[in-house]
């Protein structure tokens, strides 16, 4: 996937943090070395985001990032949107990646969310 110069405008301000792109499906993944912290997709940026960040998004009225499935289905993933404001004020956009990479890493320390297979479901 190309970049554009709005994930360069993105990596500039977060350079402070040595975030670099690695394209994926829909869009690029924000990173810190092994760490996915963010993601830009369709010229929006999304950080992630858990119990110790999840609110201060939805109080400034931000979406977590959604996918399609089969059937019409939309899937909510933990990263936000991030507000519009933080473009404007260099701070607290690096107080909201800093947040995010935080979360982030503690759900990499976690290790894998596992779930249980459809056949093991089946035989409950």
């Amino acid at each position: 996937m190309a970049r554009s110069t709005f994930i360069d405008d993105v990596l500039d301000r977060l350079a402070v943090l040595d975030v670099r792109a690695r394209g994926m499906f829909s869009g690029h993944g924000l990173y810190v070395g092994p760490v996915m912290m963010g993601m830009i997709v369709d010229d929006r940026l999304y950080f992630k985001t858990g119990a110790t960040n999840r609110a201060a998004y939805e109080a400034a009225g931000m979406e977590p990032y959604r996918y399609g499935r089969s059937g019409g289905r939309r899937i909510a993933m933990s990263y936000h949107e991030v507000p519009p404001a933080a473009f404007d004020d260099p701070e607290m956009m690096l107080e909201w990646a800093r947040a995010a990479l935080g979360v982030a890493r503690a759900a990499k320390a976690a290790g894998p969310v596992r779930r249980p297979s459809r056949a093991t479901s089946r035989r409950r």
